[in-house]
């Protein structure tokens, strides 16, 4: 009942709000009207009396004029009075149309687009079970922060959250309290930077970087940071320092890091040709897939011939994957490394020549393809055919 009371009331201020200059103008006009007539008639009786004043005409005549002036006032209030009722007929049809218009007009398109059979859905009733939607849970954490601001584990894991979703001050915040409240880790001195960055528009500032150093200083294997690191001498102008700290980011990690072609890019800006992943690596291609803890725990306790047939259908499953989405380009990067690994060369030829279909040879990721497949031992003279 509240709902429908709070409409009405909505109803009305809103056809009030049309009715309004409609009235005022109505107003104005019959004002101006009477005004404009009782000053024509007030200066013709003073020109009668000017003329009578210098004897132009007789004290009779004055009286006779006075009288014809008297009767058309009379009829020229009576006529405008006639009028005044028009016209505030026609203000009242008026009003009438606008007011039965808005409530009919929002009434049909709400029964056309909304959905009055759907229950109410009260803020409290949807942050309990706010399910897969993204902005219920980021708002329950919200809340549940502003009431627990103490909870570094909350801001730990709502400001990566923030970051992805571009709101740069709120990361910035949420960082700087899980900091404080749970300690310095590479994962969040990372982020905090990183948001800094973003902040200045890609800048990297001094805060910033020693942000960065101070998370390689905590993990030494640590691209992220080290990337940064990197640009940070590029935008000061040390090239050979950037191409150095480039090219060992682009050789200490896997082939198919998904920061690879970017690090790429970036050697290439300063002045270096691009480097073999591989090429300061004398082990073997990287095992398949991201296997979970419970995988690898699972793995350790194999025979040999198990785990060669877990890795088997792992790879398998990545290949299906391929099938039905080959626009992966890591993915097929892992899994011409995987049937290499498994000493299965058709299939890894026949891997890349998927993806090459996908990725033309002539493009940047087809040529990784083929300077990855050819770090492998495979023979690509049949698929550049």
């Amino acid at each position: 009942m509240l709902f429908w009371i709070v409409i009405a009331l909505l109803t009305f201020a809103v056809a009030a709000s049309f009715l309004l200059p409609l009235i005022r103008s109505g107003l104005r006009a019959e004002v101006q009207a009477r005004d404009g007539a009782m000053a024509v008639y007030r200066d013709q009786l003073q020109e009668l009396e000017r003329d009578k004043a210098a004897s132009l005409i007789t004290a009779q005549e004055a009286d006779y004029a006075r009288t014809e002036i008297a009767r058309r006032l009379l009829s020229a209030e009576s006529g405008l009075e006639v009028s005044q009722t028009q016209q505030s007929s026609r203000h009242i049809w008026a009003q009438g149309f606008v007011v039965l218009l808005v409530p009919v007009l929002g009434l049909g398109l709400y029964l056309l687009l909304g959905s009055p059979g759907l229950p109410s859905q009260p803020l409290t009733a949807r942050l309990a079970e706010p399910g897969n939607d993204i902005n219920l849970l980021i708002a329950k954490a919200e809340r549940h922060l502003m009431e627990n601001p103490d909870d570094g584990p909350g801001w730990d894991v709502l400001a990566p959250i923030y970051l992805r979703q571009n709101r740069i001050g709120d990361a910035q915040l949420a960082y700087q309290n899980a900091i404080r409240l749970s300690g310095e880790t590479p994962e969040r001195l990372n982020g905090l930077a990183e948001a800094m960055v973003l902040q200045n528009d890609g800048v990297i500032t001094d805060d910033a970087r020693d942000l960065f150093q101070r998370s390689q200083v905590l993990q030494a294997n640590n691209p992220r940071a080290q990337y940064y690191l990197a640009l940070a001498l590029e935008q000061s102008g040390k090239r050979e320092e950037a191409l150095a700290a480039f090219k060992k980011i682009a050789a200490d990690s896997p082939a198919d890091a998904p920061w690879q072609p970017l690090v790429a890019r970036h050697i290439a800006q300063n002045g270096g040709a691009p480097v073999n992943p591989n090429a300061s690596r004398n082990s073997g291609p990287a095992p398949p897939g991201n296997p979970d803890a419970a995988a690898v725990a699972a793995a350790q306790s194999m025979s040999d011939a198990d785990r060669q047939k877990m890795i088997a259908g792992m790879v398998a499953s990545l290949d299906a994957k391929l099938q039905a989405d080959p626009h992966n380009f890591e993915g097929w990067m892992r899994l011409v490394r995987s049937y290499v690994m498994l000493k299965d060369q058709a299939k890894a030829m026949a891997a890349l020549k998927t993806a090459l279909k996908t990725f033309p040879a002539d493009s940047n990721e087809g040529k990784q393809l083929i300077d990855a497949a050819k770090a492998l031992g495979l023979s690509v003279d049949e698929v550049m055919k």
